[in-house]
């Protein structure tokens, strides 16, 4: 009989590790590094935004020597009160709120019934009035052609130039109409043997099914008319009535550069105009005015969090 050469024995990996005693570090080494690079990510994202907190509610002329870091040195809401001085203040929010409403619940439902038609492949004509939306993305008419577009619209002064132009958006568009695409397409012919049409099956079926995306596609639109000030300033400067709560912010932070000669922000901090060019600065005003004008947006994220991630993955991309 032959002689047979026994073959070595081969090591498991994990006993190897256990030996050199590498599968016990590796983990708490990369657990430990993930750790303090997340830290360190939570403290430069949230930074700027508490500095910013701390110095709206510091005395401005403190502020001017620097060194305001997480916490006021010397505590006041005098930058608040310069703030909220003008009435016309509160009537420019409720313009906002009801601008961010409207614009949302249109650029949504508008959006959705047009991406469920060009989702449709029996409808002949998705193609070419895809690629009409799709050019809009790459190639603007310019500011001038834009205003004239309005004028002869008839939405010059009138609250509706807020909502109409951002009725339907072609990026939004695109993400809806790819989020579609991932809905099996059994449930859209089990409704219509049902017997139902095609606005009830978008209504009952389609719409249902796309809230995640149309979670991550509202607060892109009401964070983008929240923030909106240009087309107050360019369609509707001449009635304050229908100023927002962005431009009036803006107007307030232009003025604020000359603060020391402003009798309005000082009769708004219910000060002499000397005591305001010492408590009230243009850096405590802007900080206030950030302050102000994001607070509101902000508590919205939270509601819609959930659905954020979810909508934004899955809408965006196709295999």
């Amino acid at each position: 009989m032959a002689n047979q050469t026994a073959s070595p024995q081969r090591v498991p990996a994990a006993a190897v590790n256990r030996r050199l005693g590498t599968g016990r570090v590796e983990p708490v080494l990369f657990h430990t590094f993930n750790t303090l690079f997340m830290i360190f990510l939570v403290v430069v994202t949230l930074y700027p935004f508490l500095n910013t907190i701390a110095v709206s509610l510091n005395a401005g002329n403190d502020t001017i020597r620097g060194g305001i870091y997480l916490w006021p040195r010397q505590f006041t809401l005098q930058n608040y009160k310069a703030v909220f001085v003008s009435g016309t203040i509160y009537d420019a929010f409720w313009i906002s709120v009801a601008r961010t409403v409207l614009s949302t619940l249109l650029n949504i439902f508008l959006t959705t019934m047009l991406a469920y038609t060009l989702s449709r492949r029996e409808y002949v004509f998705r193609k070419p009035i895809t690629f009409i939306f799709v050019l809009t993305m790459y190639f603007n008419a310019g500011l001038i052609p834009g205003y004239f577009l309005m004028k002869d619209l008839h939405l010059i002064n009138t609250f509706w130039v807020y909502v109409v132009p951002s009725m339907v958006s072609a990026f939004n568009l695109i993400v809806i109409r790819t989020y579609i695409g991932t809905i099996p397409e059994s449930l859209i012919e089990s409704a219509r043997i049902d017997g139902a049409g095609e606005f009830k099956i978008f209504w009952r079926i389609i719409f249902p099914l796309c809230k995640p995306v149309l979670a991550t596609i509202a607060l892109f639109v009401a964070v983008g008319a929240w923030n909106s000030w240009f087309d107050a300033f360019l369609y509707t400067s001449s009635r304050q009535e229908l100023s927002t709560l962005q431009y009036e912010l803006m107007k307030l932070l232009s003025s604020s550069m000359n603060a020391n000669s402003n009798p309005a922000v000082a009769a708004g901090a219910g000060m002499t105009q000397e005591t305001a060019a010492a408590m009230v600065t243009p850096l405590s005003i802007r900080a206030a005015v950030t302050i102000v004008a994001s607070v509101p947006i902000l508590l919205v994220y939270p509601f819609m969090q959930k659905y954020f991630v979810v909508g934004l993955n899955v809408g965006s991309v196709k295999e």
